[in-house]
């Protein structure tokens, strides 16, 4: 009895387990073949924010070669550079599929970034194409010259080579002055540009079956979805993502949309407006050093500052160098402020190095590359705006110091030493010294109040409110008991 039980217990065990084994490879053949379809939305102004979402999104999709990745485009495109690093971010990822799905537009940069894509789906009615490098000038956007457009035709070139399009119409969407034709010649269709079809040999052109331009001279390649379908870059025009699921016999999907988090959204914002931060914190320093004391100003200029030079790190432009120049500019000129009063050696070089920081920070590179010839166009345009924003910063300071900060006295309470010397002697040393209209030079800052020299001697005075650096001239407006009110007034020494 005991060994019949034992062997009816082993068989059970043995049923149980070959079931088990059963369900799990069911249960694990089930899950292999959910395919996973991962979503990265390119929608908005490419920007170095932009680029930064971008490289996060692969970094959490990891490796997965089963995997097929969407960039759903919907963009006109923007900086060259960070399309760029959008682009190598493409051509880096290891085997897993990448699709550009066009659900609005992919203008410019966009279409640079859509053809880096493994393969090209349209939504219906939608468009890509024309992507001439831009800059802005008084006139208004001008189209850049050769220099400008032959390494971004060189690229065009090199993934139309990889994904199997048209390399002329490829290169059509950067020069407007490429004509290209649609040829064919013995059966077959070739797209060739003016140049190249004027140098088929007499024998090849008798082979020429028929001729139709497809981008005529001075436009640039645009394709709405049937066209680029058209033309072979497109592989389907589709109504959603869902119908281009089906036609492709991807039934059986999980789809996993990455979206930006609140702080990716937050740094796209502050370098959109980066230089109004950095134009408040410069004002705000520089009222923070006209006034007495560390306040409300100084909070604000560092806290601004620190937001700018943050954002621009976390984007991957700014690094430790561009950090410790804006604080040796700073400490350069705290120490030509008060330790050496005027303004000499010290603070144009602090200056300097300020500038110089919050130039690199708005790039990725320190000496303009040759071969890409936007480093250069980028590097001028973030020196013109560093310098507008010095200029800016300053009369910013200048209009709050001359009109705002007088009048906080009677907005902001107190404690104020509100004692007068209505009732004081007038026979004091400084009021028969003096007199009024009687003009000298300012010894020390007035802030309001320091030192005067008038007449050879020195006394203590208070500006009517207004400070005033060392050096000023200044003449005497008021004399109230032993206290001299004076004002800022051209000088002649002679």
């Amino acid at each position: 009895m005991n060994g019949q039980y034992e062997k009816k217990i082993l068989l059970f065990l043995v049923l149980f387990s070959f079931l088990f084994v059963f369900i799990s490879n069911h249960t694990t053949m089930g899950d292999s073949s959910t395919q996973k379809v991962y979503v990265i939305p390119v929608s908005g102004n490419v920007e170095p924010g932009m680029a930064a979402f971008f490289k996060r999104a692969f970094r959490d999709i990891g490796e997965d070669t089963k995997s097929l990745v969407v960039i759903e485009m919907d963009t006109f495109g923007g900086r060259v550079d960070s399309a760029l690093d959008m682009v190598d971010t493409l051509l880096n990822v290891p085997k897993a599929r990448t699709i550009a799905f066009v659900a609005n537009k992919a203008i410019s940069a966009g279409a640079l970034i859509a053809l880096a894509c493994n393969e090209l789906v349209m939504k219906k009615n939608t468009t890509i194409g024309d992507c001439a490098p831009i800059t802005y000038s008084e006139q208004g956007p001008k189209v850049m010259g050769e220099k400008f457009q032959s390494p971004l035709r060189a690229k065009f070139r090199t993934l139309a080579k990889r994904n199997g399009y048209p390399e002329r119409l490829a290169e059509s969407m950067v020069t407007a002055e490429m004509e290209v034709y649609e040829v064919k010649m013995a059966g077959k269709t070739r797209y060739m540009d003016s140049r190249e079809f004027e140098d088929l040999s007499p024998e090849e052109k008798k082979l020429v079956q028929s001729k139709r331009t497809v981008v005529a001279k001075g436009e640039l390649l645009t394709m709405d979805d049937a066209e680029a379908y058209e033309l072979g870059f497109s592989r389907m025009s589709v109504s959603n993502m869902d119908e281009m699921l089906q036609k492709m016999a991807i039934t059986d999907y999980e789809l996993i949309r990455i979206e930006e988090t609140w702080s990716e959204t937050l740094v796209r914002f502050i370098g959109s407006i980066a230089p109004i931060l950095m134009m408040i914190g410069l004002a705000a320093l520089y009222i923070e050093i006209k006034a007495p004391g560390f306040g409300l100003p100084g909070i604000v200029g560092i806290t601004c500052l620190a937001l700018v030079f943050l954002n621009q790190y976390l984007v991957g432009l700014a690094d430790y160098t561009e950090l410790l120049l804006i604080i040796t500019g700073m400490v350069l000129l705290g120490f030509e402020l008060f330790v050496t009063p005027g303004f000499g050696v010290a603070g144009f070089l602090g200056l300097i190095c300020i500038s110089l920081g919050m130039t690199l920070g708005l790039q990725d590179f320190v000496i303009p590359d040759p071969s890409l010839p936007w480093q250069k166009e980028l590097l001028i345009n973030n020196i013109t705006q560093v310098l507008g924003v010095f200029l800016c910063a300053f009369v910013l300071s200048l209009l709050f110091l001359q009109y705002i900060f007088p009048k906080l006295s009677k907005i902001i309470k107190g404690p104020y030493l509100d004692a007068t010397l209505e009732k004081a002697h007038a026979d004091s040393r400084e009021a028969g010294a003096v007199s009024v209209w009687k003009t000298g030079i300012a010894m020390t800052s007035l802030r309001p109040s320091g030192k005067v020299k008038i007449n050879g001697e020195v006394f203590d005075v208070v500006t009517e409110g207004e400070f005033m650096d060392k050096g000023t001239p200044v003449k005497v407006m008021e004399i109230n008991g032993n206290r001299i009110i004076v004002s800022k007034e051209p000088y002649d020494e002679k």
